[in-house]
């Protein structure tokens, strides 16, 4: 039985996405870490039930995310059945293709062959007719910027999605694709991009701004930068941390130099009566034309807790001090 809470404080926990019609959480449940076939089913449903009786109604995925790939939307398609169902038309699920899902030349980047066939196979491993949002994972330097584009707007024209995203795409091929897209009548609804307190990248490039006058949305992933803006690695790296792990994190990543910063940040949080992570997503909330952000947790407990973020101040967000090197 979901929450009959859950929409309570909706006038302050959605934004309007672009120009669009939709209205996104300003905290968002992604699938990227934890999903994956080695993870304990009755956690990730946890998660997922508490996120969503919070108000939490969207939930983003890829068709790689697990692992193994595929795992992550198999297990999306099993909580549907178990809890969702009832509840599809107050969701927006959200998926991608272009990384590595199989073998073979057609398996990854930006063809028609691998979208058209990676819509279908998200589709089956979900147990959707469709998805309320379909992205271009990740931009492809020889696929023509036309037919990577057409076959997006042909999968909405077909009823598989109803919205197109964009993400990690330079800003010069994105304003290509939104006059593209516009012209066919499929405006990009949303850009994916990983913007936090050490990764300001898309913000250098413009991004942010650029979706903001073109009336299309912005959501951060890696908000959290997988977990260095927490207190996790205040005194270097702790046992059973994803960096510990091996995975995504690198320990080379964690410098002395980094680990000052850090602990620079969680002593503002502090006076600020703020947890890190708090304090770091409500950065990023603050930053001009962003939507959502994207959050992932090993358990409930973590993701109640980035939920905070939306109550705090952000007066004093854009003074926070900058780190002045590479970390991704």
């Amino acid at each position: 039985m979901a929450s009959a809470a859950r929409y309570d404080a909706a006038g302050e926990f959605y934004r309007r996405c672009g120009n669009s019609g939709i209205l996104l959480p300003k905290v968002s449940l992604g699938f990227w870490q934890n999903f994956g076939a080695e993870c304990l089913y009755d956690n990730a449903r946890a998660i997922a039930r508490l996120a969503f009786d919070n108000g939490v109604t969207h939930f983003d995925l890829a068709n790689n995310y697990g692992p193994p790939p595929g795992a992550a939307e198999e297990l999306l398609g099993r909580m549907l059945k178990d809890d969702f169902a009832p509840h599809r038309d107050e969701l927006f699920i959200a998926t991608k293709a272009g990384y590595d899902m199989w073998r073979g030349p057609y398996g990854s980047w930006g063809s028609r062959k691998h979208l058209i066939s990676s819509i279908d196979q998200s589709l089956s491993r979900m147990q959707l007719d469709y998805v309320d949002l379909f992205y271009i994972h990740r931009y492809d330097p020889l696929t023509p910027l036309d037919e990577t584009l057409q076959a997006l707007v042909d999968i909405v024209r077909a009823g598989k999605a109803l919205y197109i995203g964009i993400s990690r795409w330079p800003l010069y091929a994105l304003k290509y694709a939104n006059t593209f897209l516009r012209e066919q009548g499929v405006p990009p609804l949303i850009f994916q991009g990983r913007l936090n307190l050490l990764d300001r990248t898309v913000q250098e490039e413009g991004i942010p701004s650029y979706c903001k006058n073109e009336g299309i949305g912005f959501i951060s992933f890696s908000a959290l930068a997988q977990g260095l803006l927490t207190s996790r690695y205040l005194n270097g790296i702790p046992s059973g941390s994803r960096m510990s792990r091996g995975g995504s994190l690198k320990e080379k990543q964690l410098t002395p130099q980094l680990v000052e910063y850090l602990n620079d940040l969680s002593a503002i949080a502090v006076e600020r009566g703020e947890p890190l992570a708090t304090m770091s997503l409500a950065w990023v909330l603050a930053q001009e034309g962003v939507t959502s952000v994207l959050v992932g947790a090993r358990t409930p407990e973590q993701f109640a807790e980035s939920l905070h973020c939306v109550k705090v101040s952000q007066d004093i967000c854009n003074d926070l001090p900058l780190y002045p090197h590479k970390v991704f």
